[in-house]
């Protein structure tokens, strides 16, 4: 088949495929999206109980609100779908998407030299004309590659979802000793309500993890086992982490602990300068008391101490590293009822009847569940060429990103959704806007050590900040950080109406509409 050219093409149709698809919409980009809807996580790794974490307001884009947007309430997984459903209606997005269309192959055009000064010069994107990456896409039902060719590429494939984490095992003792069932929450996520109560009513359940999926499947199998008859599922617990049953502390709003200007002063940023820096050290007190207020409250309020579930860390550090996870209201319910039992464990591993601990007892188990997460990185190795795929990660962990967005040593192309805050979308999004207006050619990426240098300072501050560093999370300095795109795109980095509001009032997506 004939070469198909186009200047933009994306990959993916979450919530960061859909941003990219919105702001380079002038550019006709060509969208590829695996499966036969958008939505990403929310439509292909929810499950039945999975809510948003954040109200409506701090989870919309900055052009369409929600219809309810001061309903406090968390929308269910549904409600969100119907939302970006009708987003991707409002500004005619469809029309870019080519469903169940799945990038199998992306390489660099036979007509480009990885090593040739034009393609690591960061300030060349559209100009050629030609392709610089080839992509070839598999359509769902038919075994012909169509190959495409793009100037720019945007990858959206997601951090979550498609393809799990599941864990290593001894000779002997993994899954197929087992007899019971075996299931990562990938799987569970596609069964249907009766399917998944099905698998759970009346089973002794173990679920592997402590984050948020395996929360929610800790309540899911609690409501399938209700009465008498019903079985306890039990946690197993690696590494507990601080969980939040609401977002009010003591009376007070939670954004002003960490969601404002002058709480987020108090911790450390790139590009801060020496008098700010010893300002955040002076004030370190100041920041390690916003911690331990929140941990005194959340101790007085859920009974983790009684459960043996107190972290062993300061709340800063999940916060941090994007880890707290809203409380399910019914989760201590259910627990002190006997439907949820917790088993601190550093090592597991199977027998034939369930699961087996380093301190040699066992638990008997019918279903066991692994909420173990996703490589999300795995996706993108596995579609790029040598030698870019080898330079996802560096020794940290953390993805190389100029601004969450740019790799400096993978030409013409972007990354969207691998940086994390309190709000994803609105993380995605900004960031989308920055790119459309780079490759607009309004304003020039810096040199490539300059682009190092940020990368390097951005890391060594989430290092310092938690021992859970691994992921590039950017919660303590998301202002600044938002600044630094502003100031970058021409526009006013400081986006209230006065300095009250400035220092006091959080930051969300109605702050960084489009300036004119």
């Amino acid at each position: 088949m004939a070469l198909i050219f186009s200047k933009i093409g994306i990959i993916g149709g979450g919530i960061s495929g859909l941003a990219a698809a919105k702001q380079l919409s002038e550019h006709n980009p060509i969208v590829f999206e695996a499966t036969d809807s958008i939505g990403g996580v929310w439509k292909h790794s929810s499950f039945r109980t999975t809510k948003l974490q954040t109200p409506r307001c701090d989870y919309e884009f900055s052009d369409y609100p929600w219809p309810l947007r001061d309903n406090t309430s968390f929308p269910t997984h549904t409600e969100i779908l119907d939302y970006l459903n009708s987003y991707a209606k409002h500004f005619d997005l469809f029309k870019f998407i080519n469903f169940k269309s799945k990038v199998v192959e992306i390489r660099l055009a036979k007509s480009k030299d990885p090593m040739s000064d034009s393609l690591n010069n960061p300030s060349t994107l559209l100009s050629s004309g030609k392709p610089v990456w080839e992509v070839a896409v598999q359509t769902s039902g038919s075994t012909a590659i169509q190959w495409y060719g793009f100037e720019f590429i945007v990858m959206c494939m997601g951090k979550y979802g498609d393809i799990p984490i599941i864990p290593k095992y001894g000779m002997n003792k993994g899954p197929e000793v087992f007899k019971g069932k075996v299931m990562h929450s990938q799987e569970y996520s596609k069964l249907n309500p009766e399917e998944s109560s099905q698998l759970l009513k009346g089973k002794k359940v173990v679920v592997v993890g402590y984050k948020k999926s395996g929360i929610d499947l800790a309540v899911e199998c609690a409501e399938a086992n209700q009465g008498e008859e019903g079985k306890a599922c039990t946690m197993v617990v690696r590494t507990s982490h601080w969980i939040v049953p609401h977002y009010s502390i003591w009376g007070l709003p939670f954004y002003l602990f960490y969601s404002t200007r002058f709480s987020q002063f108090l911790h450390a940023r790139p590009n801060q300068g020496t008098l700010k820096t010893l300002l955040c050290m002076l004030f370190s007190p100041a920041r390690k008391a916003a911690s331990k207020i929140i941990e005194s409250y959340i101790l007085w309020k859920l009974p983790l101490v009684k459960y043996g579930l107190k972290p062993d860390h300061p709340f800063e550090e999940d916060y941090a590293s994007c880890q707290m996870a809203i409380l399910p209201e019914s989760f201590f319910h259910e627990a002190d009822k006997g439907k949820i039992n917790f088993k601190r464990a550093s090592n597991w591993w199977f027998w034939e009847g369930g699961i087996e601990f380093e301190d040699n007892t066992k638990l008997e188990a019918d279903v066991v569940l692994l909420a173990t997460g996703y490589d999300g990185k795995k996706k993108l190795r596995d579609v790029l060429p040598e030698p870019f795929r080898s330079f996802l990660e560096f020794p940290s962990g953390m993805m190389p990103l100029y601004r969450g967005t740019i790799h400096p040593f993978i030409p013409n192309m972007g990354f969207m959704g691998y940086v994390e805050s309190v709000s994803n979308l609105q993380t995605s999004e900004i960031r989308c806007k920055w790119l459309a207006r780079l490759v607009g050619g309004k304003f020039k990426l810096p040199s490539m050590e300059k682009m190092l240098e940020q990368i390097t300072t951005e890391m060594e501050i989430m290092k310092n900040t938690t021992r859970f560093y691994k992921r590039t999370c950017i919660s303590t300095f998301s202002i600044n950080h938002n600044d630094e795109i502003c100031e970058e795109m021409g526009w006013n980095s400081w986006r209230k109406k006065s300095w009250l509001a400035e220092a006091f009032s959080p930051y969300n997506s109605q702050d960084y509409q489009d300036q004119i």
